[in-house]
């Protein structure tokens, strides 16, 4: 027995051994390896590099090896990283980055399927116009936007002083809504409007660009828009701005934001298209980025609007991370929509596209373009829909976007062309187009 107990000793030890060296890689602990040991080995199997925007430490892979798949490092990673809801984005150069799942934002080859099954629910005018009611209906009922409305009141807003510059004036307001909630923003006009020379109205949500609608990129574009010929109305993000001076910067990140964003939208138009220098033949829309979702909502949700150009935002597979853009279950609607079936609602009226190869809107001219088109082809109009593509920029409203968006609302507003110089632009500094406050010892 004693020489017996001494026979099998020895290798009950190296295998105790192997087993500690293995990372409990077996049977018994579900094969498992640490998430950095998979990607490791990952990037030698496949000559790629990761780079990381989330945290890994102490995370394990069960049935490690077994989601591996040697024909395709993209599969390989999607079930690797689908467990701990990652997503491995393929940045080119044989590298990936590993960020968090995103549930508005998807992949510009998913894009295409969503295209292609949208595009198969409706081919005439009729099945597409019962597809657009539903839409609007849902979007509304799932927005929650209609109990909100019936407790905004009207009022009257506070107006500051005019400021006269080269071919257009500017005068800040704040506009209240509802006890404690105002909408602060500033009304840029030509210098010649009136009731005998009325003028476009174009109104411009502002997206999440530095400093808001402060920032001079967007200034520009208002002040000459205005010296052009149409009123141009910039307003505050909800919780940007002064609108964080009522409810806080963290309010932007909620459901709320949402729901605001989008009444502050309907009751500027409401305010404004009582202006007797308005004509309400001409009505716009046009932000960037996150304004422009807010343009795609705006347009959707008010019949008022004659012309749309969202610019560097629209696409099939990303509906906007920011919670003021999908904090709102919207796009479930109609079981899954986007923001390009719902901009679609828009035909057969003038809409103009900008996009760039430098965001989620590179796809727009192969994909998402040719779906609008065939929308717009229910109605004999594809020549209402246009797109801008710049596939060497990247996501802002630089001169060349706003060049676009001068482009389009002079030939469907008529603007006057020939007052199209930024140079006679004044920016202003972000005190002098602050909203005035409420008189000494009142409240809104």
């Amino acid at each position: 027995m004693k020489s017996c107990f001494k026979h099998y000793a020895l290798p009950l030890a190296l295998l105790l051994i192997a087993l500690s060296a293995s990372a409990q890689n077996d049977y018994e602990h579900q094969f498992s390896k640490p998430f950095s040991q998979v990607m490791a080995e990952l990037s030698k199997q496949f000559g790629v590099k990761f780079k990381y925007d989330v945290d890994t430490t102490g995370i394990i892979v069960k049935y490690a090896d077994a989601r591996i798949r040697p024909y395709s490092i993209a599969e390989t990673l999607k079930n690797i990283c689908a467990p701990f809801e990652f997503v491995a984005w393929d940045q080119g150069k044989n590298t990936f980055r590993i960020k968090p799942f995103e549930y508005p934002r998807r992949k510009p080859e998913d894009g295409a399927k969503f295209t292609a099954y949208l595009s198969s629910l409706y081919n005439n005018t009729a099945e597409w116009e019962n597809r657009r009611e539903l839409l609007r209906k849902e979007v509304r009922e799932r927005l929650g936007i209609d109990p909100v409305l019936a407790k905004c009141y009207e009022a009257k807003p506070l107006l500051g002083k005019i400021r006269k510059y080269d071919g257009y004036t500017i005068q800040n307001f704040r506009l209240p809504i509802m006890e404690g909630r105002t909408i602060c923003g500033s009304i840029y006009t030509p210098a010649k409007s009136s009731a005998k020379n009325k003028s476009a109205l174009i109104i411009c949500p502002a997206g999440h660009f530095a400093a808001g609608r402060y920032n001079p990129d967007l200034q520009k574009r208002y002040a000459t828009l205005a010296r052009m010929g149409s009123i141009a109305v910039s307003y505050d993000i909800y919780a940007w701005g002064q609108s964080e001076e009522e409810v806080g910067a963290e309010a932007h990140r909620t459901p709320e934001a949402h729901i605001m964003q989008t009444i502050h939208g309907l009751k500027i138009l409401d305010f404004m298209i009582q202006r007797k220098d308005v004509d309400r033949s001409r009505i716009g829309c046009n932000g960037g980025s996150g304004g422009g979702s807010q343009t795609v909502l705006l347009t959707l949700l008010d019949n008022r609007y004659t012309a749309s150009c969202p610019t560097v935002s629209m696409c099939s597979w990303f509906d906007g991370g920011c919670p003021c853009e999908s904090g709102m279950p919207i796009h479930r609607s109609g079981n899954q929509t986007c923001n390009m079936e719902l901009a679609a609602c828009f035909a057969p009226r003038p809409m103009m596209i900008v996009s760039n190869g430098g965001d989620w809107t590179s796809t727009v001219p192969e994909v998402e373009f040719p779906y609008l088109q065939k929308v717009y082809g229910f109605y004999g109009a594809k020549d209402k829909v246009f797109n801008v593509h710049l596939p060497n920029e990247r996501h802002d409203f630089g001169p060349n976007k706003r060049q676009a968006v001068y482009d389009f609302f002079c030939n469907v507003f008529s603007l006057d062309r020939s007052k199209l110089d930024e140079e006679k632009v004044t920016v202003e500094t972000e005190e002098q187009m602050k909203s005035p406050l409420a008189p000494k010892g009142e409240t809104f």
